[in-house]
């Protein structure tokens, strides 16, 4: 298939290869970089850097409520909760407004993990599997939209079938 540039995917930025990670490093997801990428129109996202958090930064964790957990700086303590919330809000308004139809994020990280972010209840209790804060948000809002983490596109099966998906988004959003 030929680029097709009315399919928008929105990714976390980190997959592409862009040094915005907690610690300065890479994640970079070859499928998605080398392949997803002649297919769609990409979209790059961090939330963290978007937030306007340093690039190295200070690690943060989900802690508290699993129903409204907070985002906090594993060694401050600062709460980037409310920040974090309403950037998450204006940020995922302006790419439904500009068309998207899936997203793919980065497994196990506080903003973007789809069921896979470490949430701690209290401070020494063993983590339960959450949301991140950008993909909880993204569920609220946009429900309907295909959200799968990188790690569900290991198999062939896994990335034709997310593909199928976003293309049958885009066909719908295109009528």
């Amino acid at each position: 298939m030929a680029h097709d540039p009315k399919i928008r995917v929105a990714v976390s930025a980190c997959l592409l290869g862009e040094r915005v990670r907690y610690d300065g490093d890479t994640k970079p997801h070859t499928w998605v970089r080398d392949v997803l990428s002649r297919e769609v129109t990409l979209v790059p996202v961090c939330p963290e850097t978007e937030l306007g958090m340093s690039v190295p930064r200070e690690p943060v964790d989900l802690m508290g409520d699993p129903g409204a957990p907070r985002m906090i700086g594993v060694t401050s303590g600062e709460d980037w909760t409310e920040r974090m919330n309403a950037w998450c809000r204006r940020r995922i308004a302006e790419l439904t407004a500009e068309g998207l139809d899936g997203i793919v994020l980065k497994s196990r990280s506080p903003s973007c993990g789809v069921g896979t972010a470490a949430l701690y209840p209290e401070p020494s209790a063993e983590p339960l599997q959450s949301d991140g804060l950008f993909t909880k948000v993204f569920r609220e809002t946009c429900p309907d939209l295909v959200i799968v983490e990188d790690e569900d596109l290991e198999s062939a099966t896994d990335r034709q079938d997310f593909l199928a998906h976003v293309q049958m988004a885009a066909a719908r959003r295109c009528d």
